[in-house]
């Protein structure tokens, strides 16, 4: 690709409070009026986010059970784990988002953390498919209130050249949260069934909201959250922000992106169950465990694991490069993409389930490391005033196209394949996965086509 002619130019970041670009000596997280300090405050906030990913996360692991027990198909179990939830979730961030612009965001995290725990609890108390689907639809609710108060609030915590470090360790909870919700989600399943798997997850959620209002606090004056952002209508918000080319270019290749890593999601376990069966149920024994123990604590510690190690690792190279090449913030994730599809056609296609289980690890690492420079990229690009707004547009989009329609493709083409082909279920479901892990190029093109633009469009 043809570099821009002018020199490229590092991130120039907002100061943390005043939102003044470029400055190098902003204020630290002791200007925030943290209560017990900005370490306290990020841990609870990467709390928040692991717990919205196992309450969103642990469906995936009870797919087969759930489906055996209320009889459904693949394209339903898409549909709840994906369509259903995210459509809810996109359209309920934008208001939560214009809320977080002008609002007290620890009390409007703290609000999400309560809907989206008790609609967890609901669903374990669904008799069919539709009770199920509400709950879920709830769930996607709730959970729309948590990011973006809380990626314009972790912007004027810290420093401006730690944006993409801390806010990759933020999306730490995401992996964190799929570890656990996989992880336990199958074990309890095993022991007490899936129902009671739902209720372990919205307990702590229930705990974790009140001590958000203690642990967090709100940088923003009286002032800065009135009268000056009022005029800023949503449509006027959305044209703008859609105009910015990087802005644009990075939330579709993100959501491309994350069709192949959310459209698998909900099949994993049905995968191995169907096409390794019988190897997975000699590992289960030999281990102690049921099949949906092991597969969620197997699966949950490759996802997590290899998650957690992606978003530091893209964070980590975005913050590295990106001091005197601004391009680097879309270079990582572009690169991660496209040596994500390799990985991913080689495991669906392997005829051993060891060797399949095992050899996710790297591919997960590479589908977390656009976390970091992403979020860093959108947030950068956008004006301050837009921040909350420009995350609820990020995530509408990105959980439309890729939690959304992601799933629901993948079910629906698995479908498809069993009734044209004659194909069993397990075949079928491979088909459909590799067919799915060739939106990751077309992910990695278009994140490349953002080097062009991403040094003009900061804001200045």
């Amino acid at each position: 690709m043809k570099a821009p002619d002018a020199p490229p130019m590092s991130i120039p970041a907002p100061d943390t409070l005043t939102g003044e670009r470029g400055s190098n000596d902003a204020p630290g997280a002791a200007d925030t009026g943290l209560p017990f300090g900005p370490r306290a405050a990020m841990m609870f906030l990467t709390a928040a986010l692991a717990l919205n990913f196992v309450d969103r996360q642990i469906v995936n692991i009870l797919a087969e059970p759930i489906s055996r027990e209320l009889k459904l198909a693949d394209w339903q179990i898409g549909l709840m784990s994906g369509l259903a939830f995210a459509l809810l979730y996109g359209l309920a961030g934008i208001p939560f988002a214009r809320w977080a612009d002008r609002g007290h965001r620890p009390r409007i995290m703290a609000l999400a953390v309560l809907l989206w725990s008790g609609f967890t609890i609901a669903c374990g108390l669904a008799r069919n498919f539709p009770q199920l689907l509400l709950g879920r639809v709830g769930v996607g609710i709730g959970e729309a209130g948590l990011t973006p108060a809380a990626n314009s609030l972790i912007v004027d915590y810290v420093r401006p050249e730690r944006r993409a470090s801390s806010l990759a360790l933020y999306y730490l909870g995401v992996p964190i949260g799929t570890l656990a919700g996989m992880a336990l989600g199958g074990l309890v399943a095993d022991a007490y069934g899936w129902r009671a798997a739902f209720f372990l997850a919205g307990v702590p959620g229930l705990l974790l909201a009140p001590c958000l209002l203690f642990v967090l606090s709100e940088p923003r004056t009286g002032k800065e959250r009135g009268p000056d952002l009022a005029p800023i209508g949503t449509v006027a918000t959305v044209v703008t922000l859609w105009r910015i080319r990087t802005y644009r270019l990075v939330v579709m290749a993100t959501a491309l992106q994350a069709a192949v890593g959310y459209g698998f999601g909900p099949f994993l376990a049905s995968f191995f169950v169907r096409n390794h069966g019988a190897e997975i149920g000699d590992l289960a024994s030999s281990a102690g465990l049921g099949a949906a123990g092991f597969l969620g604590l197997t699966l949950g510690l490759s996802t997590g694991l290899g998650g957690a190690i992606g978003v530091w690792l893209g964070g980590f190279l975005a913050d590295r490069h990106g001091r005197n090449d601004a391009r680097a913030y879309v270079t990582v994730p572009a690169l991660a993409a496209a040596a994500s599809l390799p990985c991913y056609a080689l495991i669906f296609t392997v005829d051993s389930g060891i060797f399949a289980l095992a050899g996710l690890a790297l591919p997960n690492i590479l589908g977390a490391m656009w976390m970091g420079p992403v979020h860093s990229t959108h947030q950068s690009v956008s004006p301050p005033e837009m921040r909350g707004a420009a995350t609820a547009l990020f995530l509408l989009i990105l959980n439309l196209i890729g939690v959304g329609l992601g799933p629901l493709l993948v079910g629906a083409a698995s479908d498809a394949i069993a009734w044209q082909a004659g194909e069993d279920k397990g075949a079928s479901l491979r088909f459909a996965l590799v067919g799915a892990s060739l939106l990751a190029p077309v992910a990695a093109y278009i994140f490349w086509q953002a080097r062009r633009s991403i040094a003009d469009d900061m804001v200045s």
